[in-house]
């Protein structure tokens, strides 16, 4: 966890009643201007749990409304995520792979396989997404193309929420906490509250560390500025810049030669060594649109910064973002074309709408009934959401 500037540690289940003595709706008093840790909330170990844990960043208050004990929250995720953000909370799902294993195996970025959704990641995210409940996915602490590939749908489904590192220490990884961190651009003095703002609006790219892409930029805007939109009049051809910096030991040792050789699903999920390209030094930056890389270019890991410049022909209203895949990824960019919404994908929104029937399959029995009325009502609302971007979307 060395040099970590800003950290949440989240109160959960198991240890609530204990932890929470903690929770102030403040910073830690011992932080510092370079260091600031903050007590927050993950709902795990909740009754909502089995839909996807979720994380209540910059909470006022830690107790939902009406409630003694932890059994009596809500047993699905949206009325957790709404109440949180009505105090002003940014809030999103954690460890977001779980539960989205494809059904059947693939490791192709973007799939159209139903994920299993029978785990604890996002995955009533299908559902809350669409009725603007979340600010942030986690990436990080699971297999890449599991939380990528849903995230992916919805963005080309024209949906922002942004991309967020996690650990989940000591659950998932009990090396240590910071492996896969956000990275974000803080305008004057660091605080929490501005820091989670970056979150929120997308001005940052995760890593796990081993690598950074900076100055992102579409036709001189750079992420997180005047909301990440660049707006044509019509189809163009953009110019996109970064610069770009990795590392790898100039040899590959026995250490990193294993974690090379892993399947997406052993840790570690994000590590540089699974980007290296054969025997050699060098990694691929990806040019991402619309889910999919249209254009790479190598470069040395060896530490040093190196400019980039593509060039792409926007034809519609598309999300662009740049990566090193299972080492570090951008957040968005949006370029809309005559002012017209991202419905870059017919099979993406058609993937979404079958996912809801999916969740809905799985989780439903663990709602509580007095509370399945309403659950099954946002189910159809987003039902409704994906049936309208199924329309409107363009057939690839």
């Amino acid at each position: 966890g060395e040099d970590l500037n800003v950290a949440s540690s989240l109160a959960w289940g198991p240890s609530w009643y204990y932890q929470k003595e903690f929770f102030t709706g403040k910073v830690h008093p011992l932080s510092t201007g370079l260091n600031i840790l903050r007590h927050d909330v993950e709902v795990s170990g909740f009754p909502s749990s089995h839909a996807g844990h979720v994380c209540l960043l910059r909470l006022q208050e830690d107790d939902y409304p009406g409630t003694t004990t932890i059994e009596e929250w809500p047993s699905w995720t949206l009325p957790v995520l709404q109440w949180a953000k009505n105090q002003d909370g940014v809030v999103g799902y954690a460890h977001s792979g779980w539960g989205l294993e494809p059904v059947t195996p693939t490791e192709d970025l973007p799939n159209y396989v139903m994920p299993k959704m029978d785990g604890i990641g996002a995955n009533e995210y299908i559902v809350t997404v669409t009725q603007d409940a979340v600010d942030f996915f986690s990436a990080g602490d699971t297999p890449a193309p599991w939380e990528l590939n849903m995230w992916y749908h919805t963005l080309n489904s024209g949906f922002r929420v942004r991309l967020s590192g996690e650990t989940d220490f000591p659950c998932i990884f009990d090396e240590r906490v910071g492996l896969a961190r956000s990275y974000a651009r803080v305008e004057g003095a660091l605080d929490y509250d501005t820091y989670v703002e970056t979150i929120r609006e997308g001005r940052s790219y995760v890593s796990d560390g081993r690598s950074h892409i900076i100055d992102f930029t579409i036709n001189g805007l750079e992420l997180g500025t005047q909301g990440s939109e660049v707006s044509l009049e019509k189809a163009q051809t953009i110019r996109i810049t970064a610069r770009v910096a990795a590392y790898l030991p100039p040899e590959q040792d026995e250490t990193g030669a294993l974690i090379a050789s892993r399947k997406v699903y052993e840790q570690p999920y994000w590590h540089i060594e699974r980007a290296r390209v054969g025997a050699t030094r060098k990694v691929p930056v990806a040019l991402i649109v619309n889910g999919f890389p249209v254009e790479t270019r190598e470069i040395t890991a060896d530490g040093g910064w190196n400019g980039l410049t593509f060039t792409y022909p926007v034809q519609k209203s598309s999300w662009v973002a740049l990566r090193i895949m299972s080492t570090v990824h951008t957040n968005p960019i949006f370029v809309l074309v005559d002012g017209k919404p991202v419905r870059a994908s017919k099979r993406s929104a058609e993937w979404c709408r079958q996912a809801v029937d999916q969740c809905w399959t799985m989780k439903s029995p663990q709602i509580r009934e007095e509370e399945r009325y309403d659950a099954e009502a946002a189910y159809n609302r987003a039902r409704e959401v994906y049936d309208r971007i199924i329309q409107e979307a363009t057939n690839n």
